[in-house]
């Protein structure tokens, strides 16, 4: 009970994306914990998830939630990032390895090795092809297809989800305004992800693994990948349940629990709880403030970071390409930024301005 308990506890949006943060970037940057990245570490851990998922579904909460059909394959999901995410780095770390003793890295090595089509590559689909039938066909018989009763407006699911493909999105909505987290955010991943090779001024990396020529661009894009956007579908499948509220793993999703919650705007703490007065009747002067706030993060910022940490990157690539850059992460960091606003002080909007739909 009392590991359940703690499992619950550690859980905890808040708590759990801190020590996500933590242990993210002390495995990327800390050269001391390099040997995470090892096969034996890599064993561990898969064992450790392994047992953790076993002895979670002992347990009637866990298991309801891990074991029904729309979440299984997310639970693969997770398993295989993990992998794919260590195999990448492993290679990565290797080749670093390989070419601080002037050799050069392994895929050059295979590149000079000649394998044919036919037969080993047709071969190698063929199995390949063979074992996710029987994948398939197996999954198919023991798990009914996520199905529900007809639609009927008198009785909504609670909660109603997306597809787990676009959890990261509906759980973007509870921070941003529909417009910024249905529109805009999309729209601005898919356009930073096309303008990557235009504004990535790094051209090392090409056809070869390597984390030590290519650290800065790996951290961010791995932050925004695994950090953000596979932590959101995590969070939304496993931790929201009913009414929106937070459960732990091995909690109960109880339609009855009430979490007492006070959202506020930035301009009710200012001028309510600051000034001790109501709010202007003028939207400008009654936003001001957040406004402010706003301009600031995005204007004063990435001239801030061009004198200090960014100098590297505006010299290198030009003002134009630098203010994309630094644009596109600017709005990538606001999202946790937005979270723990909302986990912490209740904030609900930066800048609310309902009289012509724009919050922010």
């Amino acid at each position: 009970m009392l590991f359940k308990s703690v499992v619950d506890w550690l859980c905890n949006p808040p708590i759990l994306f801190t020590l996500i943060f933590i242990l993210f970037f002390a495995a990327f940057l800390l050269r001391k914990l390099r040997w995470l990245w090892s096969p034996r570490a890599a064993l561990i851990a898969f064992a450790l998830g392994a047992a953790f998922v076993a002895y979670g579904l002992t347990d009637p909460n866990f298991r309801l939630i891990v074991t029904k059909p729309d979440n299984v394959p997310i639970v693969a999901m997770l398993f295989l990032v993990g992998f794919f995410s260590w195999l990448s780095m492993y290679l990565a770390l290797k080749n670093d390895e390989r070419m601080g003793k002037s050799l050069p890295p392994e895929e050059k090595l295979e590149s000079e090795i000649k394998i044919l089509v036919w037969p080993d590559l047709v071969y190698t689909e063929f199995l390949c092809m063979i074992l996710w039938g029987v994948l398939l066909i197996v999954w198919s018989i023991y798990l009914k297809a996520p199905i529900e009763e007809p639609a009927n407006p008198a009785k909504t699911p609670n909660p109603s989800k997306a597809p787990w493909y676009f959890l990261g999105l509906q759980e973007m909505l509870v921070y941003y305004d529909p417009w910024i987290a249905g529109v805009l955010l999309p729209g601005l991943i898919i356009i930073g992800l096309m303008a990557l090779p235009y504004i990535d001024p790094n051209k090392k990396g090409n056809g070869y693994y390597t984390f030590a020529e290519r650290k800065w661009e790996i951290l961010t894009f791995q932050f925004g990948f695994l950090v953000l956007w596979v932590m959101m579908i995590i969070t939304g499948t496993f931790f929201r349940g009913p009414n929106q509220n937070f459960f732990g793993p091995f909690e109960k999703w109880d339609v009855h629990k009430l979490v007492p919650l006070s959202n506020i705007n930035l301009s009710e703490v200012i001028w309510v709880q600051v000034f001790n007065t109501g709010l202007p009747q003028n939207w400008f002067l009654r936003e001001i403030f957040g406004i402010l706030l706003v301009l600031a993060y995005f204007v004063l910022t990435p001239l801030l970071l061009a004198k200090t940490w960014f100098k590297p990157f505006f010299e290198k690539m030009g003002m134009a390409r630098y203010q994309i850059l630094v644009f596109l992460l600017l709005c990538m960091v606001s999202l946790p930024i937005k979270m723990y606003l909302r986990w912490l002080f209740n904030m609900h909007y930066v800048v609310a301005i309902p009289e012509y739909f724009f919050n922010i």
